[in-house]
């Protein structure tokens, strides 16, 4: 590979990266809009926002996946730590809303 392939190797890969990171966001943005329906059933089961064997049952599975696709569990791990937190913040909003 002379540098010209090595460059238009380097742009091709980035702009699959980008259309990437839009899905991600997409997905994490439908995940957190699922925070109005999950604070609805908590709110009717009595139950609190954090919901401590739900958060481990995430991190378990999360573990599962990163072993299968050879990615780090710990950094993915904190991936879902992050998008958990998103999810509770959401929920407060919503419910100091209500």
């Amino acid at each position: 590979m002379d540098e010209s392939q090595a460059l238009k190797l380097l742009q091709e890969s980035r702009e699959k990266i980008d259309i990437i990171d839009k899905e991600i966001i997409t997905l994490i943005s439908k995940r957190t809009d699922l925070a109005k329906k999950i604070i609805d059933a908590k709110i009717i089961l009595g139950m609190e926002i954090q919901d401590k064997k739900r958060e481990e049952h995430i991190h378990e599975k999360t573990r599962k996946i990163a072993r299968e696709f050879q990615i780090d569990e710990d950094m993915l791990s904190q991936i879902m730590t992050i998008l958990t937190d998103i999810n509770k913040k959401k929920q407060e909003q919503l419910l100091r809303r209500k």
